[in-house]
């Protein structure tokens, strides 16, 4: 084989040309002619080895096994020591024993080219594994005792089993880490921590204290009530400081003041220990009140001083800011403290909404004393509020105004605080104007699919918070951060309950004309009136009319603002009159008697309306100062069935010459709806043909 090496020679590979210049660089077709005459030189030592292997097979065979046995005997007998050494309790020349038999046997990265053998050899490997790991998970148990009855925790330093006397928890934990069982080992203690010393440590009501007792062959950690009865943990030091000196107890007592068991000890329990501080006290004591921020640096501090302690301990990493968990939370605050206090105003926003009835005291009624006479007490009641930007008051729920005064408190702090605390307020604030939005309607789903005071009661709601939020940006913009005096903005919000209120209005306006054209529908088109059982039934829908009208017109005036209220009213009565009328002009043959009957169906629904139409006139005008033709001019059809209820007994050619004077046009008949009222009622004659004739050419 040396002579094989000894052919090689790359100076033999060039030309000639290419050596006579050693300090010359060879050009490019040079070196692909070297390329190649290496690899066919390659080629040829590769075959030579090659057949010197196959030639001399059987020497290296036999080499092979000579070695391969006795490796399998060298590590057939370190696992027997290995074995011997657990049955006599030297654990930790077994612990190193199976580390180096992990790697000599690879122990996880097995090949199927591999003798079987070794297979069996790592079968034997794992079964002193889990003996090892068993005993010493044993010796474990008994070393670390916790008693939840007498709140204490026992370390015992020299521990005894079957067979084995004298054995050291030191010795036991060097043996874990040294087979790399150490964190397994470590994790029943470190639960058992958290059930029996830390967690009653830090949620107890009451402050409590620990008390360490050495002795030569142990430890004794007991948890004590507080000397000082009236001792809180105000500001973290008392609670900070019993941690550390339990956590100095098991850095002493356990971990043996070795960096990497305490540092193992600290991951299995500080992420534990630290979301329970912060849940049970850090979060607790995050101020309310933005005044209060600057107290807080106590805590702070504390917190911070707390965690430098632990890593000199090695309990929580020095580099990691991962492990800086409570400083980062505590150094957060203003953060915590605008979560705190947002989630605050949102339970107390929407639980206002939720406890409110939406109910309306008698007194706010339209009979009541305070809407119609106490000026004093309307301003000042807990349900009369001012529109801004409409110069009117209305009547709303507690619940909107109680929402209306939370929302001015916390735009009031969005003014005094940080940027950053301003902004999660601003946020707040509209989110706990749209829990109105959401909330409410749900709530009082049955009430908004009637007729009632609460749906009104709602649309003013929904009118007072939009005006309210128009006057946020004049009220508070310039007192806001300057940052965010550009991006805060409210006035999207106003349109939505603007149109929320409208819906809510016309839904309700929507269920009073559903209700009016049943009660009508029951009078079967007024015909035959002249019947007493038609008249009785007529006279019945017109009741029924009458009633429902009146119903609205007790809930509606004094709940809706004087312009909405005759805005609404008149919608409702100008589909009333109008199809009533239509239904009169329908009929085809109206007799004599029918007419008058007719007329005083007509004239007992006005009648019984009289007071409606006075909460109709603007101001204090009533009916009698109001100019029939200022109602009529909101309700046409008004106009339109008073002259219909004279057309009943009116002459023929005094019919004719209104309509030829344009009156009866001006009424809001049609020619159609003129001819066929006069073929109804008068019979067929050359006057009336006349007349029809005269109502046909009368030229508009």
């Amino acid at each position: 084989m040396e002579s094989l090496f000894d052919t090689i020679n790359v100076r033999d590979l060039l030309s000639a040309q290419d050596l006579s210049d050693p300090t010359s660089p060879l050009s490019a077709p040079d070196l692909r002619l070297l390329i190649q005459r290496l690899e066919s030189q390659s080629l040829q030592i590769r075959s030579q080895v090659q057949s010197y292997l196959v030639s001399h097979r059987d020497d290296f065979a036999r080499l092979f096994s000579v070695w391969l046995v006795g490796t399998v005997v060298a590590l057939n007998q370190r696992l027997d020591s290995v074995k011997e050494a657990l049955k006599s309790g030297n654990f930790e020349f077994a612990a190193h024993g199976l580390k180096e038999l992990k790697v000599a046997l690879r122990v996880g990265e097995e090949d199927d080219r591999e003798p079987l053998v070794y297979g069996l050899l790592r079968k034997e490997w794992s079964q002193c594994f889990e003996e090892i790991q068993e005993v010493l998970m044993k010796f474990m148990e008994k070393a670390v005792r916790f008693d939840g009855d007498l709140n204490q925790v026992e370390v015992k330093y020299h521990l005894e089993a079957e067979n084995v006397n004298g054995i050291k928890l030191q010795t036991v934990l060097e043996a874990m880490d040294v087979v790399g069982i150490l964190e397994y080992g470590l994790a029943k203690v470190a639960d058992l921590t958290m059930k029996y010393i830390i967690t009653p440590f830090v949620n107890q009501g009451r402050p409590l204290s620990f008390l360490e007792e050495f002795y030569q062959e142990s430890a004794v950690l007991k948890i004590l009530p507080s000397s000082d009865s009236k001792f809180e943990y105000l500001d973290g030091e008392f609670l900070y400081s019993g941690l550390q000196l339990f956590i100095k107890f098991i850095y002493r007592s356990i971990c043996f003041q070795k960096s990497s068991w305490m540092r193992c000890f600290g991951r299995l329990t500080w992420p534990r220990i630290s979301e329970l501080i912060i849940s049970s006290f850090l979060s607790k004591v995050v101020p309310t009140d933005a005044s209060k921020l600057p107290d807080f640096q106590k805590i702070i501090k504390c917190t911070s001083e707390f965690e430098s302690a632990l890593k000199e301990l090695k309990y929580i990493s020095a580099s990691d800011d991962k492990d800086n968990r409570l400083s980062n939370f505590a150094e957060n605050v203003e953060v915590h403290f605008a979560f705190k206090k947002k989630t605050e105003i949102l339970a107390k926003a929407r639980n206002l909404l939720l406890e409110c009835d939406f109910s309306i005291p008698q007194e706010y009624t339209r009979d009541g004393t305070i809407w119609k006479n106490d000026e004093t007490l309307v301003q000042s009641s807990s349900h009369v509020v001012d529109l801004l930007f409409l110069s009117e008051r209305c009547l709303v729920s507690k619940a909107a105004k109680q929402l209306i005064e939370l929302v001015h408190q916390t735009l009031q702090d969005v003014c005094l605080s940080s940027t950053r605390v301003a902004l999660e307020f601003y946020h707040t604030v509209r989110n706990a104007i749209l829990l109105y939005e959401v909330v409410v309607p749900v709530k009082l789903e049955r009430q908004l699919n009637g007729i009632n005071q609460v749906a009104v009661l709602m649309h003013n709601d929904c009118l007072y918070l939009s005006q309210e939020i128009l006057g946020f940006a004049f009220e508070y913009r310039t007192d806001f951060p300057s940052s965010m005096k550009e991006h805060a903005v409210f006035i999207d919000l106003a349109p939505r309950f603007q149109l929320f209120a409208e819906e809510i209005l016309q839904r309700q306006v929507h269920l009073v004309i559903y209700n009016l054209k049943e009660a009508i529908n029951g009078a079967d088109g007024f015909q035959n009136t002249h019947q007493m059982q038609r008249f009785e039934s007529a006279k019945f829908s017109i009741d029924q009319v009458v009633f429902i009208l009146e119903k609205v017109h007790i809930i509606w005036e004094p709940l809706l603002l004087p312009s909405t209220y005759r805005k609404s009213m008149c919608t409702v009565l100008e589909s009333v009159f109008s199809r009533i009328a239509r239904d009169i002009l329908l009929l085809d043959d109206i007799a004599a008697e029918e007419t008058l009957q007719l007329q005083r169906l007509v004239h007992l629904m006005l009648e019984n309306l009289s007071s409606l139409f006075e909460s109709l006139g603007p101001g204090e005008q009533n009916l009698h100062e109001l100019p029939a033709e200022s109602l009529e001019k909101f309700i046409p059809s008004l106009r339109k069935i008073r002259k219909l209820s004279e057309l009943l007994d009116m002459p023929l050619k005094s019919i004719t010459s209104s309509w030829e004077s344009k009156e009866l046009l001006s009424c809001g008949f049609t020619i159609t709806e003129v001819g066929d009222f006069i073929k109804a009622i008068f019979t067929d004659s050359p006057l009336r043909k006349d007349c029809l004739w005269r109502i046909q050419n009368a030229g508009f």
